[in-house]
């Protein structure tokens, strides 16, 4: 593509022929426009994905990447070779409704605060639920752990119109993400080295610790089927959890928020890993320290000293999670304790 457009559509496929079969053909209807390109990047699949597009779909651009090196790098490359004002990286198990783009993208337009977005999060086996990735809009506890609204750990609301409203959130799904192009590239896209696993996590707080807004648009509804590449229960799983969490917080925690976070995660840390045990999970008890052992050869390199603030920036939610969650039995987000997250500030509100 040497043209430039104004919102490119790009799907990361790994052996995913069976998505791109099933939600291809509705993509395709509900996404008019000169100015919107869908783009297929695809990971090395050793299934025949490819060979389904080039006969059935020879005018979807393909990008191919030599190698499958991860959801981060992935997306890295093709969008490294994709000229566009807005990326909207959208996982091939999706399935989109009509007008899912322009109200996201018209909303960025407005107002150039805004660095990234998300659609509602429906469930595609549930479809009045939640889904569990992004839902209506991800937060994150001062001790890294993340929850959304309409999903806190295992416990996924029905959707009764209760987030229908557009609000600041702290990060965005990797599901479907809206970014602006160029902001994505200043602040350096994902970070390779997650491989997969909590990279929109830290790129949306990257982007919140240079300024700018991340928001959730409930006109956009799409539906996520979800663990299509890794089952929600596995050590695999547990160990890019544990580890990209931990890189997360070291990448962009503040300077006086730094040591006693990280030192209360290695005591929570170690209680997770007691529990997985306790449940006779051994390989999730190993995964957890494996990946604290990996975090702490990973993440020297991490640290960018001098772009981060002092502070930590809006959305925060100053309590544990965890503790609300198990202790509290606070389970949806409208029970947890509004006074209790950083506000933005007031000059950057009304903006939604």
């Amino acid at each position: 593509m040497n043209e430039e457009v104004e919102t490119a559509v790009v799907i990361l496929n790994w052996n995913g022929r069976k998505y791109l079969e099933k939600f291809l053909p509705k993509l395709l209807a509900c996404t008019p426009g000169p100015d919107i390109a869908i783009i297929v990047a695809d990971n090395r699949s050793d299934d025949d994905s490819v060979a389904f597009l080039q006969k059935h779909y020879p005018g979807v651009r393909l990008i191919l990447n030599p190698c499958n090196e991860g959801f981060a790098k992935g997306y890295n490359d093709a969008l490294a070779r994709i000229k566009a004002r807005f990326y909207v990286l959208l996982n091939s198990d999706i399935e989109v409704t009509p007008n899912w783009v322009a109200p996201v993208i018209g909303k960025m337009k407005q107002d150039p605060s805004i660095a990234a977005a998300q659609p509602k999060i429906r469930a595609f086996s549930k479809r009045e639920s939640f889904e569990y990735a992004g839902a209506a809009g991800g937060f994150i506890d001062y001790l890294g752990y993340p929850f959304c609204r309409g999903r806190i750990f295992d416990s996924v609301e029905e959707d009764k119109g209760q987030y229908d409203q557009a609000c600041e959130i702290f990060w965005a799904t990797g599901a479907a993400l809206f970014v602006r192009a160029d902001l994505y590239r200043q602040c350096g896209g994902l970070d390779n080295d997650f491989f997969a696993h909590m990279e929109e996590i830290d790129l949306c707080w990257r982007l919140k610790n240079a300024g700018y807004k991340i928001m959730y648009y409930p006109d956009s509804v799409v539906y996520h089927i979800g663990g299509g590449t890794l089952p929600k229960k596995s050590p695999r799983k547990t160990y890019l959890n544990f580890r990209n969490n931990l890189l997360l917080l070291y990448k962009n925690l503040p300077q006086k928020s730094l040591r006693p976070v990280m030192a209360k995660r290695f005591f929570l840390d170690m209680a997770a890993a007691a529990a997985f045990l306790a449940k006779g999970s051994l390989a999730d008890c190993k995964a957890v320290f494996q990946a604290r052992k990996d975090f702490n050869r990973m993440k020297t390199s991490k640290r960018a000293a001098g772009k981060i603030p002092e502070k930590f920036p809006a959305q925060v939610y100053l309590r544990s999670i965890v503790l609300d969650y198990n202790l509290k039995k606070r389970r949806t987000f409208p029970q947890l304790d509004p006074e209790r997250f950083l506000l933005p500030n007031p000059a950057r509100q009304g903006k939604a």
